[in-house]
């Protein structure tokens, strides 16, 4: 079993709801459980058109035997199953799901980048991420999620 993180995010619709039942969908992968999730975070979008919603954001700790690139094909159709039309970074969107880190492993794919590569820069995935596992070691950056939190509030 591999131990992922996943950043979800919402703004459009029932932004609690469509969490929730992302991290519904996530616990029936098969051979996948979801271990904790933070508390939901309300984040202004990044880099998105002035008067875009405010998200909704949560961090999930998943277990699962899923090789990295079929987690990211089962995140895509979840997201899709519940409503995701829009593949635009900056449309509003009923769900968002990104793999942050998978076990420690550094993937450099043509379709997957792992660790994602601005999550250092992302408050919105840091302080959901810091609340379940803020001592979890960025394993390009060799610093904590919560020395990467800090950093981004000084």
């Amino acid at each position: 079993m591999k131990q992922v993180y996943l950043s979800l995010g919402s703004n459009v619709g029932d932004k609690a709801k469509n969490l929730a039942a992302a991290i519904t969908e996530l616990n029936k992968l098969e051979s996948t459980k979801v271990v904790k999730h933070s508390k939901n975070f309300e984040t202004q979008g990044v880099d998105v058109p002035e008067g875009t919603p405010p998200f909704l954001n949560v961090a999930v700790e998943l277990d699962t035997e899923l090789a990295p690139v079929d987690l990211l094909e089962e995140t895509q159709a979840i997201e899709i199953k519940l409503g995701r039309t829009e593949k635009n970074s900056f449309a509003p969107r009923t769900l968002d799901i990104d793999l942050l880190f998978y076990g420690e492993d550094i993937i450099l794919d043509e379709d997957l980048t792992v660790p994602h590569p601005l999550l250092h820069e992302r408050y919105f995935v840091l302080a959901p991420l810091s609340e379940i596992a803020p001592d979890f070691i960025h394993p390009v950056m060799g610093e904590s999620v919560k020395v990467l939190l800090s950093a981004l509030s000084d």
